[in-house]
């Protein structure tokens, strides 16, 4: 399919948004991975169960959701098809690291009501980008 027109302006704004966001969660994995242990042993005893005992499946699916977040941003500002694919990646990432934490390691527990709504914007936004992502392909925005 040929590009149709240039997008329009707002497609630059939120695509621009959508990557500092993401660039936002890998700044949050990285500063969680390099914890030292004197930051780690600031934590409330629940929130340093939580890191600690994260199986490695479900760290890897939040690299997945972060980087593949920052990916797919920057292949849909340079107007790449692959776009699609990789948000939809980062997507099962979001997925396979929340259920992890919220169906299997009982992070409610730890976080409380008012603890998930990052977790809810988090999956929001990344069902956003898949949507975007979309439409901008099927524009003919994406080649």
């Amino acid at each position: 399919m040929a590009l149709s027109e240039k997008p329009p302006l707002w497609f630059w704004i939120v695509g621009v948004l959508l990557l500092l966001w993401n660039g936002m969660g890998v700044a949050a994995y990285v500063g969680e991975a390099t914890l030292t242990a004197e930051a780690l042993q600031a934590l409330s005893e629940g929130q340093r169960t939580l890191i600690v005992s994260r199986p490695a499946w479900a760290t890897a699916a939040y690299a997945v959701a972060v980087f593949g977040g920052v990916a797919g941003c920057l292949l849909l500002l340079i107007r790449r098809r692959a776009a699609v694919p990789v948000l939809v990646l980062s997507l099962l990432g979001v997925f396979v690291q929340m259920g992890h934490a919220f169906l299997m390691a009982d992070a409610f527990a730890v976080v409380g009501a008012a603890g998930t709504v990052l977790p809810a914007l988090v999956l929001a936004c990344a069902l956003f980008e898949v949507w975007f992502a979309r439409r901008a392909r099927a524009r003919g925005w994406l080649r």
